[in-house]
């Protein structure tokens, strides 16, 4: 008899943890303003969104609320990809440095030579203000202290989203869900997703949305229980280097290939 009810109780202990995520679209930007738009990120300092716009090497400021603040907020970028606030700058990931932008200014102030690079993606800053980012051509991580890039990690295939946690980083290779503590020690917490990931968010302790450039977003805890929360690829909208507001629980979404951000709530 227990070998006949326990695989039903872990199908329904399953069914009641994934029905508790869920996402509501809540708006999208016009397809005029945005120029393949790679990544977004939350300030909630300002509740705008710093928007990477790629194709045109700007970045875009939006509102909270989907509108636009000034579509050339920055311009002069290259291939302009993750980005990261830290102490009134914005770092941002061109292909083969990291430009580095005064916010009250709105104006770049310097440039980090990555030396090897081939193309930098992600980027993410720790609490001391240490860069982390990542050369997904080259399947490296580097990091950049007092201006000075090292290698970091290798053999991270496809290595893209990051992401600091306290003394931890997490980090998305084309396929798999890591975390690397202080000691480099690298815990895999999920694999085998569609090739493609690409940018990760925590939502609360243990739990992450990390997205897929195909048009996946996926929900994923610590112990490598996953979701798929939502499938575009049908209607060929991508979900590229993603952000959230754990004020109000909203989860931004760059659509590179429609020129959009999406705005979702987190259910």
């Amino acid at each position: 008899m227990k070998k006949i009810l326990l695989p039903g109780i872990v199908v329904l202990m399953s069914s009641t943890l994934f029905a508790q995520h869920s996402l509501e679209k809540i708006w999208q930007t016009d397809s005029v303003t945005l120029r393949n738009p790679e990544s977004a990120l939350y300030d909630s300092k300002s509740n705008s969104l710093y928007v990477s716009n790629m194709g045109a090497g700007t970045i875009v400021r939006i509102g909270a609320d989907g509108k636009v603040i000034k579509n050339d907020w920055v311009t002069g970028l290259t291939s302009n990809k993750g980005s990261a606030l830290f102490n009134g700058l914005l770092y941002t990931a061109e292909t083969s440095a990291v430009a580095v932008i005064d916010v009250d200014k709105a104006s770049i102030v310097k440039r980090i030579p990555v030396e090897g690079a081939q193309m930098l993606n992600d980027l993410a800053i720790d609490s001391k203000g240490i860069i982390y980012v990542t050369d997904t051509r080259g399947a490296k991580v580097y990091r950049i202290e007092g201006d000075k890039p090292a290698v970091y990690l290798e053999n991270m295939p496809g290595a893209n989203g990051l992401l600091t946690v306290n003394t931890d980083l997490y980090v998305l290779t084309s396929t798999s869900f890591q975390k690397v503590d202080a000691n480099k020690v690298i815990t895999k917490i999920a694999d085998g997703f569609e090739n493609g990931l690409d940018g990760i968010v925590m939502i609360a302790e243990n739990e992450f949305i990390i997205s897929n450039y195909q048009g996946i977003l996926y929900y994923v805890k610590t112990d490598g229980t996953k979701q798929v929360l939502l499938d575009t690829r049908t209607n060929r909208i991508m979900s590229n280097d993603i952000s959230y507001s754990s004020k109000t629980k909203t989860l931004y979404v760059p659509s590179f290939s429609t020129n959009r951000i999406i705005a979702y709530k987190v259910k």
